[in-house]
């Protein structure tokens, strides 16, 4: 099973919890498994459409699965998945 971190943001979503194991083949599946263990986490992660939020960021070991094969990015039993909400704000 492969690990995903929560943020802190979203722990409420996951009782709390900081690091979920998924059965999962890809990135997708992964989140789409976390979000049918905690489906109060769904919305914050997935768009109307399924897609994956544009806020959120998905970090596989160390490389953003962006740069990758997106949600469809391969992992392995022994890979970490981190979501890295997008932070905004600041002074002008």
């Amino acid at each position: 099973m492969s690990a995903v971190r929560v943020p802190t943001p979203l722990r409420p979503y996951t009782q709390g919890m900081k690091e979920i194991e998924v059965q999962a083949g890809t990135v997708g599946e992964a989140l789409e498994g976390l979000a049918a263990q905690y489906p109060g986490v769904k919305t914050h992660l997935f768009d109307e459409q399924g897609g994956l939020r544009a806020y959120v960021n998905v970090f596989l070991n160390d490389e953003d699965v962006r740069g990758l094969e997106g949600v469809a990015t391969p992992i392995q039993p022994t890979d970490r998945l981190t979501i890295v909400p997008s932070i905004a704000g600041g002074t002008s």
